[in-house]
């Protein structure tokens, strides 16, 4: 008996790279362009069909008298309600100003009051993953100013998105809200916004040599920017001084 030939490895699939995540606004487009193909091939269908048959008359058209509706048509908004054209414009003149008697800070990170996503992410713990993230959601810049008033360090950020299929504004927002809501400490609604927040937390920061340093912060959006404020103090921070400093920034807005 004639031994079987041995049967060779049965090729598998080659491996391939991870898929590639879907773009969603790439997704409504391709669907829209399906459904206008679509609508193009039935009416093509629909003359073939129409040309042999014989022609009907049509009845009469009637449509109700249209009246023209009379005086003068409503005005675009001007620069000063329209709120693109603030947001669009120059970001650092949106920005809380200095007080009068406070000294610039000297800690800030950026140029002429501007923050790059480079600088950005590295305010984050994890600067590697906050810069993917922040690249995810879109971001396109950031303003910043700060200054110090006796022993009160006080840094405000307005983080602006591009926001073309995500809400990177509402997203920043939130995901500082989570990480704040994990500390001790008092809270409160910052007064005229929906859902920002204002945090003052219990214990001091401290280090050997150095003074216990008391923190609060502020978070909220508006459209496609979302606001950051930071204050330290050798003192505990009132709710009157977050809550105050984040509702004039965010009246800037």
């Amino acid at each position: 008996m004639e031994e079987p030939e041995p049967i060779g490895e049965v090729p598998g699939p080659e491996p391939t790279d991870p898929p590639r995540p879907r773009r969603r606004g790439r997704t409504a487009a391709l669907i829209a362009g399906a459904a206008v193909l679509g609508l193009v091939a039935g009416t093509c269908a629909g003359y073939l069909v129409q040309a042999d048959r014989e022609p009907t008359k049509l009845p009469s058209l009637s449509q109700p008298k249209l009246t023209q509706a009379k005086g003068a048509a409503p005005q675009p908004l001007s620069a000063a309600r329209d709120r693109r054209v603030r947001t669009d414009g120059d970001l650092r003149k949106l920005l809380l100003k200095k007080p009068r008697g406070a000294k610039a800070a000297d800690w800030l990170t950026g140029d002429d009051g501007w923050m790059d996503m480079a600088a950005y992410a590295e305010t984050f713990e994890e600067p590697v993953g906050a810069f993917g993230e922040l690249v995810s959601n879109e971001f396109r810049r950031a303003a910043v100013v700060g200054w110090l008033d006796d022993d009160m360090a006080v840094e405000i950020r307005l983080l602006q998105y591009r926001q073309e299929e995500s809400g990177g504004a509402a997203e920043r927002t939130e995901g500082g809200k989570y990480w704040a809501d994990l500390e001790d400490g008092d809270s409160w609604v910052v007064p005229g916004t929906e859902d920002g927040m204002a945090y003052a937390y219990e214990d001091a920061e401290s280090e050997p040599g150095y003074v216990p340093v008391y923190t609060a912060e502020a978070m909220a959006w508006r459209g496609d920017i979302a606001m950051e404020i930071f204050v330290s103090d050798t003192r505990p921070i009132s709710k009157k001084t977050i809550t105050s400093l984040a509702q004039r920034q965010m009246e800037r807005l």
